[in-house]
């Protein structure tokens, strides 16, 4: 007996309908379209450039006073110190005031920073102790300008474009990256490190400039309550989100692991086994290409399943310190690489999306402040401790040692239901073709 015969696929009427690369790239780039986002994207970007070249023209300023390897590392120690200690606070202020004027009074303090640096440089009467002053202030204000920044997305940017909108930060971020050091270097052989801490200062100046003009809407009055009690509020509800605080800790093993094996071991790899500066400079362009290359593929593609996406994302970073252990070919390290410079750029931006997805804008600032401090504190204590080990048990059974905690650390976490099963809100059909519709 035959069975009734169905309508041939009726079931596939409702099928999503292709979506062409010129749409979807207008959809990318739809948040450039809302003219406070704009100003905040142009502002973060201008002041990027400035810190992709002052690094340099800092370490040779320190060199130039005969500060050394020492008077260098005091330098680097006061930028971070202050972070670490001010970080909360920071978070608590970003959450009571407005973010935007938070961010225009901390690029002006890093702006008289710079300036006095550069003027002290200019005029000869610069001292050691003058640069570590100055990077202390900065490394103070970056402490509340940090989370302030964070939540200003949240602000300006309606929930379906939000993750356009952290990638097109990251593409921006990443992009800089990719030359400013070599122009930092230029200019450094060129004029002197004077000038790269003087064009910082101007682009801390033009950022708190379009800052100041961002315009957000007044926060609903609240109740003010004292700084101890919000720094509890935000604690309570960093812990009370189970999901969370497991990439965090996810983060205060990778984050100080990958920056021991590939900032400060990774040159002495390179200088060993690699030939020297040059061969070691295509690994770092690798991986700045990677940051570039992750921030456009997830500009394009918004993945749902976020826990797995970003732990794979992270485990990308074990890779360059395995292939620096096996004493792999250049090729492959610089492969390695580019893999991990991508997977950052993807579990960033897609992490980045999740909180300002699931946590309210009035506690924002506080929770990403207790979540970037969670992977900062252990950095310096790594630093202290990578010495003595690649010593005893040498360079590359350290970077082993390293790949293997980074992949323990993105493993562990997928064990936990709740981090498996994260993810971002579902995008409708025709939700790229309402984007590149967005009012300015």
């Amino acid at each position: 007996m035959r069975s009734p015969r169905l309508p041939h696929r009726a079931f596939s009427s409702a099928a999503v309908p292709r979506i062409g690369v010129p749409t979807r790239v207008r959809a990318a780039c739809a948040p450039l379209s809302i003219r406070p986002f704009r100003l905040h994207f142009v502002a973060r970007l201008l002041s990027w450039t400035g810190s992709a070249v002052a690094p340099i023209g800092l370490a040779f300023a320190v060199l130039s006073l005969r500060g050394g390897a020492t008077g260098l590392g005091l330098v680097l120690a006061a930028g971070v110190v202050p972070q670490i200690l001010l970080l909360l606070i920071g978070g608590v202020v970003a959450d009571r005031w407005s973010r935007a004027t938070v961010m225009v009074w901390t690029n002006i303090v890093s702006a008289v920073a710079e300036v006095t640096a550069a003027g002290l440089l200019w005029t000869g009467t610069a001292k050691v102790w003058h640069l570590v002053l100055t990077s202390a202030v900065c490394g103070a204000a970056s402490a509340f300008f940090t989370p302030a920044a964070g939540g200003v997305v949240v602000e300006v940017v309606p929930p379906e474009m939000r993750h356009q909108a952290n990638a097109l930060l990251k593409i921006g971020q990443n992009s800089v990256k990719v030359g400013g050091p070599a122009v930092g270097g230029a200019v450094v052989a060129l004029v002197g490190p004077a000038w790269t801490i003087g064009w910082d200062a101007v682009t801390f100046v033009a950022a708190a400039a379009l800052c100041a003009r961002i315009g957000l809407a007044p926060t609903p009055a609240k109740v003010r309550t004292g700084f101890v009690r919000d720094l509890k509020d935000g604690w309570k509800d960093f812990w009370a989100r189970r999901w969370l605080w497991p990439m965090v800790l996810q983060g205060a093993v990778v984050v100080p692991v990958w920056l021991v094996g590939y900032q400060m071991l990774g040159p002495v790899y390179g200088s060993r086994y690699l030939g020297g500066a040059g061969p070691w400079g295509v690994v770092v362009s690798a991986f700045t290409g990677g940051l570039v290359l992750g921030s456009a593929v997830v500009l394009m593609w918004k993945a749902r399943m976020v826990g797995v996406m970003v732990c794979l994302g992270t485990g990308t970073m074990a890779l360059p310190l395995a292939a620096m252990a096996l004493n792999a070919p250049l090729i492959v390290l610089a492969f390695a690489t580019c893999t991990a410079g991508a997977g950052l750029a993807l579990s960033m931006t897609m992490w980045s999306s999740l909180l300002q997805e699931r946590i309210p804008v009035d506690r924002l600032s506080r929770i990403m402040s207790y979540s970037t401090l969670g992977q900062v504190l252990p950095v310096p204590l790594a630093y202290v401790a990578a010495g003595p080990l690649s010593s005893v048990f040498g360079v590359r059974a350290t970077l082993a040692a390293g790949a293997a905690l980074i992949v323990a650390a993105v493993v562990v976490p997928l064990a936990v239901d709740q981090i498996r099963t994260l993810a971002l809100a579902p995008a409708e059909p025709a939700e790229a073709e309402a984007l590149v519709t967005a009012p300015r």
